[in-house]
C-alpha cells in the first residue's frame, strides 16, 4: 500500500477505532502508540550487480506496558492527527510504500507491509504481513521462475548453487 492509500483510508473513517492485525487472528494491543515515523530511501545493490533506489514510509508501532489491560483502541482521527503533524516536519513520499514496523514479547521486530484492510462496524482493521526475502535478480542467476513455491529436485539446487560462482557475474 502507498502511503497515499493510507492516508485517504485514514481520512474516510475518521470515526473509527484503528486496529492492526500483525498475524492471523493476534492483534496490537489496545496500549498502542505511534512512536516513530521513518521516511527511508533505499538505494541498493541486487545479487545480479543491477541498481536500484526507492522510497518506504515506516510507521512504529510500541505498546505501552503501562496500560497494559487497555481496551479503547486509538481513534483513526488521533492517528491521522499524529501522521500530519509528522508530515509538516518531515514532507512524505506519497507514493512511498507504507510499512509498519511491530514487535511484542511474543513477535519479533518487523516491518510489516499492509496486506489489507477491513472495516468491521466501528473499527478500521488494518491486515499486517511479513514480506519474504527474494532474488530480484533471477534470470540474470539462472535462477527458475517457474517453480512457484514448489520445492525444487535436489539437482536443480545444485545448479542453481552454481550459478553464484565468482565467474557467474551473479551474487
Amino acid at each position: 500500500m502507498k502511503t497515499q492509500e493510507l492516508f485517504n483510508i485514514l481520512k474516510n473513517n475518521q470515526d473509527k477505532s484503528l486496529l492492526f492485525e500483525y498475524a492471523p487472528n493476534l492483534l496490537v494491543g489496545a496500549n498502542y502508540h505511534i512512536t516513530e515515523v521513518k521516511h527511508i530511501k533505499v538505494d541498493s545493490v541486487d545479487c545480479g550487480a543491477r541498481t536500484d533506489t526507492w522510497n518506504e514510509t515506516i510507521i512504529q508501532l510500541w505498546e505501552s506496558p503501562d496500560e497494559l489491560g487497555k481496551t479503547d483502541y486509538m481513534s483513526t482521527y488521533k492517528a491521522l492527527g499524529i501522521l500530519n503533524k509528522v508530515g509538516k516536519m518531515k514532507s512524505y513520499d506519497l507514493d512511498a510504500e507504507v510499512k509498519f514496523e511491530y514487535s511484542n514479547a511474543h513477535f519479533h521486530t518487523a516491518q510489516l507491509y499492509v496486506n489489507d484492510y477491513v472495516i468491521q462496524g466501528q473499527q478500521l482493521v488494518f491486515k499486517l504481513a511479513v514480506e519474504k526475502t527474494d532474488c530480484k535478480a533471477k534470470e540474470a542467476c539462472g535462477i527458475s521462475t517457474e517453480l512457484n513455491g514448489a520445492v525444487p529436485e535436489p539437482s536443480a539446487v545444485k545448479e542453481e548453487a552454481s550459478c553464484c560462482s565468482p565467474e557467474s557475474g551473479c551474487c
